[in-house]
């Protein structure tokens, strides 16, 4: 199989002919031979975008509403086809792949139906014979830069609320995930989508994303990935007066008191720190457990830890697939020495398997620590891997202080059944997020989706606060007195 790249309707090899390798990361096979963009092809697909731009916006929202739903339902057809090569590239477990693939269906279907909405104002104005109404305008050409870690549903959460508003949008994926990203580009042009209202290029983020992000013709650069990478981009656009939008990463924690359901709790927990092996940016990283529960609450994690079964997601029996590459996994096999210098325990897993199947893949056992301060390392960075670091609290209010001691506010979740606490908790969390007795992972489209402090600025994606990020205020006043009348200057009565 060779991937290419999409541009102004035609797919296409890179200017340079250089390829690269799409590889399994459970165990190296080779799934496809890539295209390799260089900043040329970046241009091309830019000033496709930009022609394609003037006669897109024209076309009704409701008509472009009617594309996003056929894609819808060739994404339902194709579902496990899909979900199968998910897996395939990187690494999660099936019924996680299919997650992914209906989170992008979900937001296809519900982008759609904002082809018929969009709603703006209609307000009285404050002089007579006169209208006062604003509207939603589309902004250009939209960068839409995406992660591997779900490689079908963060690009519909992108680029369908892009689409739905009259935008056009060059479309950079992960070079781990380019699969998938090309099934979502043949989808959308199977669909009806014109030529160059969406292009693909291929390749790593290092060689084309500067390029992109400070490319003239690029109105607004639309992010999701590390904090640092968010960082550099914010810097660039900014001295460029762009508009950015960046979803970045996470330092998440359950919250378990002592009167918790504690079997619920420990299900929660395994979800949402073991789930797409801790590569979610709302994974729970951090436990904080009451005291009083603490032993029983690290006992049940620590057993269901030691039970989980590593191998390839395709196979039914496992229940952690690999991280996404071999940097992935050094990463996270180095905080290990580094929690246990700091003093905590490896209480259960903690190591990278070396023989068998597995060492030709990268896995990591699923770890947890304790013994864990807050103020750790391990407690404070985003590890983006299976660990998480159990630290013990005195009270809902010591609880919240732990919550809020770090630079992220993604997703955080409480466990208890005293309303009170509960509402305190969703009152003081510092998190765009919040959920009450259930796990930091399950997001729905339908709400905005973001965090607080340095895990964004301040943009949302999903829900109706989509619709803000990818277009601008109108505001539009029609005066049919037929005189000047002067808004604001005081006249003689």
């Amino acid at each position: 199989m060779h991937l290419r790249n999409y541009v102004d309707g035609t797919w296409a090899d890179s200017a340079s002919g250089a390829t690269f390798e799409n590889t399994d990361p459970a165990n190296g096979e080779l799934i496809a031979t890539v295209t390799k963009s260089t900043t040329a092809d970046v241009d091309r697909a830019v000033e496709a975008a930009r022609r394609a731009f003037g006669s897109w916006r024209l076309v009704p929202a409701p008509k472009r509403g009617e594309i996003l739903y056929r894609a819808g339902e060739l994404m339902l057809k194709r579902k496990d086809d899909l979900a199968r090569e998910m897996t395939r590239e990187m690494g999660k477990v099936l019924a996680e792949s299919r997650g992914d693939v209906q989170e992008g269906i979900d937001m296809t279907y519900y982008i759609a139906g904002e082809g018929r909405r969009q709603l703006g104002d209609v307000v009285p104005a404050e002089l007579p014979n006169k209208w006062a109404m604003s509207m939603r305008n589309p902004l250009g050409v939209i960068a839409a830069i995406t992660p591997w870690n779900f490689p079908f549903a963060i690009p519909t959460w992108k680029i369908m609320p892009a689409l739905i508003l009259g935008n056009t949008v060059v479309f950079k994926p992960a070079s781990y995930t380019p699969l998938l990203a090309v099934r979502l580009v043949e989808i959308l042009e199977e669909a009806g989508l014109p030529k160059g209202v969406l292009n693909l290029v291929l390749g790593s983020g290092g060689d084309l994303g500067d390029h992109l992000v400070t490319h003239p013709q690029v109105d607004l650069i639309s992010f999701t990935g590390s904090s640092d990478t968010g960082a550099h981009i914010s810097e660039l656009a900014g001295k460029l007066l762009k508009r950015v939008s960046c979803e970045l990463g996470g330092k998440n924690a359950i919250v378990v008191l002592d009167d918790a359901q504690i079997d619920l709790a420990v299900d929660g927990i395994v979800w949402s720190a073991f789930g797409t092996s801790g590569q979610r940016c709302t994974a729970a990283s951090r436990v904080i457990t009451h005291r009083g529960v603490a032993a029983e609450v690290i006992d049940r994690v620590v057993a269901r830890a030691k039970k989980m079964r590593m191998g390839h997601g395709l196979d039914a029996t496992t229940d952690l697939g690999p991280v996404v590459s071999k940097a992935a996994q050094d990463k996270v096999a180095s905080y290990i020495p580094i929690a246990q210098k700091e003093g905590a325990t490896v209480a259960a897993g903690g190591r990278v398997p070396t023989e068998g199947a597995l060492s030709k893949g990268f896995f990591h056992e699923p770890t947890v620590l304790t013994d864990v301060k807050p103020n750790m390392r391990v407690a404070q960075e985003e590890i983006f891997g299976p660990v998480t670091a159990i630290i013990e609290a005195a009270d809902v209010d010591d609880a919240i202080r732990i919550v809020n001691s770090t630079k992220y506010g993604l997703s955080c979740s409480i466990y208890t059944q005293n309303v009170n606490n509960a509402f305190k908790f969703m009152r003081d969390a510092e998190c765009g997020i919040v959920y009450v007795n259930a796990g930091t992972i399950g997001a729905e489209i339908q709400l905005p989706f973001g965090g607080m402090k340095s895990t964004g600025n301040g943009h949302r994606e999903a829900g109706r606060a989509a619709l803000d990020v990818y277009s601008e205020w109108k505001s539009i006043y029609i005066d049919y007195s037929g005189k000047l009348q002067r808004a604001q200057i005081d006249t003689p009565s």
